[in-house]
């Protein structure tokens, strides 16, 4: 993360408060950006390759979420890869939004629906937790920012062109995805929960956002999915940046792509909190 260019921006001003989670027999910390009790609340989890990152890396991003959106966010701890192999990672993610949206009436201040919401890593825990909660009503939408929804080793020409474009290289990748499935392979039946394949009905996936970039590995993998949520029937908008490279909006500072991601974001949030 690009520490200096925000703190060279004044941050918006947003009550921040913290919270933990009683998941099982595990204690998660999660961090809240108070919004407007007419919005939903905004569960989101951090990128990083299920290796790294944490509430420090993305809290000006959440930040800065929060403020353009009106919504309360949620930033939510999950256990790391490789002390916390493969599905370490997706089964907090699924505990934590059904808590979340058990425990709504609880919390900070929502309209009684969920967001749930992601970039890169993060952004593979939102899509495979909504792929398993089917249907449910007060899931009302999925915000991606360049998801990782696909092995690798599927033929994405992404991962050839821009191999060395930007922050995220394909080796980098590769060496995330590895790191976490610790020796199980793409073809291993289990992985499905991580990605969900083609054989996985997305009939009944909630309204999704899906933001994608140019120079980056992971471009094709987000195109393909926006493509297959509208062909199962889900309500999409994908917008994709020219000149962007992976983790533009949450890593760079608060540049004029991240400005237009929070613009988008503030516009969709605001279109599906009209009931």
């Amino acid at each position: 993360m690009n520490r200096q260019a925000w703190e060279t921006h004044p941050l918006p001003d947003v009550q921040v408060g913290s919270i933990q989670l009683p998941l099982g027999d595990l204690t998660f910390s999660a961090r809240m950006y108070h919004g407007l009790p007419s919005r939903p609340l905004i569960v989101y989890f951090h990128g990083g390759g299920w290796t790294i990152g944490d509430l420090d890396t993305h809290h000006p991003f959440c930040m800065a979420l929060a403020h353009a959106t009106q919504s309360t966010v949620m930033a939510i701890e999950y256990r790391l890869a490789p002390e916390h192999p493969f599905p370490a990672a997706h089964d907090d993610a699924m505990t934590a939004a059904q808590w979340i949206i058990d425990h709504l009436n609880a919390l900070p201040p929502n309209n009684g629906e969920v967001v749930l919401a992601g970039d890169s890593a993060g952004g593979n825990l939102t899509f495979a937790t909504a792929a398993r909660m089917p249907d449910e009503p007060r899931l009302r939408g999925c915000l991606m920012i360049y998801p990782a929804t696909q092995h690798y080793h599927a033929e994405l020409r992404s991962y050839v062109e821009h191999a060395k474009s930007g922050p995220l290289t394909t080796s980098i990748m590769r060496w995330f995805t590895d790191t976490y499935l610790n020796g199980l392979a793409p073809a291993d039946p289990a992985i499905e929960i991580m990605f969900p394949d083609k054989r996985t009905s997305l009939k009944g996936f909630p309204r999704s956002l899906l933001i994608t970039a140019e120079k980056d590995p992971l471009r094709d993998d987000g195109k393909r999915l926006a493509q297959r949520l509208k062909s199962a029937g889900v309500r999409v908008h994908h917008e994709h940046f020219d000149h962007e490279a992976h983790g533009f909006p949450c890593s760079e500072g608060p540049t004029e792509a991240h400005q237009r991601v929070m613009s988008i974001a503030r516009d969709w949030i605001a279109d599906i909190s009209r009931r």
